[in-house]
């Protein structure tokens, strides 16, 4: 009889996970399975979808080589959910105790926990130690908080690991946050970027390819070529090359776009640090040991891992399942066909989604201020924009899709996560990328319909919803603007804006 049975989930390939911190090779089992509802609850990216499989499989297999006895379950063979293939497994092996980690998403909590009562087998949730902050300690900060802002929560992350901290407590360089830094636009003729590591499909991944194609080939995105990492041994390689060819220009040009260049400077590693292939310490710790780089690059790097990641983490599972009900400025708009397909006439638009469909990637500014602002100021459902980039990018798990997406680019809780709305017109795009010069819309005009739709929505998101807002302090300038516009001025913005409202939906 198994003693216990450890339940390792798509998500946590960590060899360390603490499910197994206390894993008896001769007494106790690993179970893994791939189930038809968690790859189908969405319409997830094909390469996602491959990833995630391959991956599984890869570390089924390592473990096994290592003395780890392995239940694996795959698709076509397994049961439809976790909890149907569990109790199936269950009933051959008879464990004692099931063992998991906290997974990160709320509802696969809610299932785990039905499993005693329904199983009649004790199982115990340990907590996810991989992360630098517990989901207690997070509760903790919050406590007497009447913002919880991001800067506040990095500080103290920074002081408690000692991470860019000189011997008197202050920040090294004498600032904590570089970000005045980071927003460079790439110039004209900049030498061509490295580009990240490629990883050649092997055997396994081969035939988790075909398996793919054949059962979810009206899944989103393309499905080769496929080159991420599937191991933990080339997760390290890819962390390798990023610290050598990419990471020195990460911070200047962190939010830079460019049509010819899908990824800039970016790592590019959030897709195999969201599953466990690399570890978030392991990562800031080999960052930390170059000591030439730019402090702009190493500061605006770290604060993604230990400032952002982490406090993105902590809302989530502060605010569920309430969070994501909320809809601040009651967004009614449906999610344009365009965002599954790219098929739009406006150029960033058609950029960022197209690579989105080719790569299962688009880097963070793309998300939040090309996407993720157009679906701000169009008014669309935040649920349907959540299901979006829960659904397209390798790296979306629900703990750090949801408040990015629902907080951090729609502003839908009100106020929760960001201190405002990040709605941009036009120019922000003109500013930050090349996206502009090849669009059929231009970007200078303002009203028309050959005006860059982002420069009327932008001002009409502002006139629907300024009693919302128009005492935030961060948008005075903007609602100064608005009270010298003409009466004139402010009916042609809203009705450009519902012509192409009305234009899109019929797309």
């Amino acid at each position: 009889m198994t003693e216990n049975l450890c339940v390792i989930l798509a998500d946590q390939l960590s060899k360390d996970i603490s499910s197994l911190k206390n894993f008896r090779k001769d007494k106790d089992k690993i179970l893994m399975m791939e189930v038809a509802n968690e790859a189908r609850y969405v319409n997830h990216h094909k390469k996602k979808l491959v990833l995630v499989f391959s991956a599984m499989r890869h570390f089924a297999k390592d473990m096994k080589s290592k003395g780890y006895s392995i239940i694996y379950s795959k698709i076509g063979e397994s049961q439809d959910n976790f909890t149907q293939e569990l109790a199936h497994q269950c009933k051959k092996i008879k464990p004692k105790k099931i063992v998991i980690t906290h997974p990160g998403e709320y509802r696969v909590l809610q299932e785990i926990k039905k499993w005693e009562k329904m199983l009649n087998i004790s199982v115990e949730i340990s907590e996810d130690d991989r992360f630098f902050c517990t989901i207690t300690e997070f509760k903790k900060w919050t406590e007497g908080k009447k913002e919880l802002r991001m800067e506040s929560f990095y500080h103290m992350m920074r002081k408690k690991y000692n991470i860019l901290i000189d011997k008197d407590g202050k920040p090294k360089g004498g600032k904590w946050n570089y970000d005045i830094k980071n927003r460079k636009s790439l110039p004209k003729n900049h030498p061509d970027i490295p580009k990240p590591l490629q990883h050649k499909p092997d055997d396994i991944t081969t035939q988790v390819i075909a398996e793919i194609k054949k059962r979810f080939s009206k899944h989103f995105g393309d499905l080769e070529p496929f080159w991420f990492a599937v191991t933990h041994e080339q997760a390290k390689k890819s962390l390798d090359d990023f610290i050598k060819n990419r990471l020195d220009m990460f911070g200047p040009y962190e939010d830079a776009m460019d049509q010819e260049e899908s990824f800039l400077y970016h790592s590019v590693l959030s897709m195999y640090l969201n599953i466990g292939l690399l570890q978030p310490k392991q990562v800031l710790g080999r960052v930390l040991e170059k000591k030439k780089i730019k402090v702009e690059s190493i500061e605006g790097f770290i604060r993604q891992i230990l400032g952002w990641r982490e406090y993105i983490r902590g809302i989530y599972w502060h605010t569920m399942p309430k969070y994501s009900e909320t809809n601040y400025f009651n967004a009614k708009n449906k999610l344009p066909g365009f965002y599954w397909t790219g098929n739009t006439e406006m150029n960033c638009m058609k950029n960022s989604i197209g690579q989105t469909v080719k790569e299962a990637y688009a880097h963070h500014i793309q998300r939040l201020m090309i996407t993720g602002n157009f679906a701000l100021i169009a008014g669309i459902k935040p649920k349907e924009v959540c299901e979006w980039y829960l659904s397209v990018y390798a790296d979306a798990y629900e703990w750090v899709e949801l408040p990015n997406t629902h907080g951090m680019t729609l502003y839908a809780d009100g106020g929760i996560l960001g201190s405002k709305p990040y709605a941009a017109s036009g120019n922000y795009i003109n500013k930050m990328s090349n996206y502009c010069k090849d669009c059929q819309y231009d970007v200078k005009k303002k009203e028309g319909e050959d005006a860059c739709p982002f420069n009327y929505l932008y001002w009409n998101f502002f006139l629907k919803n300024q009693k919302k807002l128009e005492k935030n302090p961060r948008l005075w300038t903007v609602f100064s603007n608005l009270k010298k516009m003409s009466k004139e001025r402010k009916k042609e913005i809203e009705n450009d804006s519902k012509n192409f409202l009305i234009q899109i939906k019929r797309m």
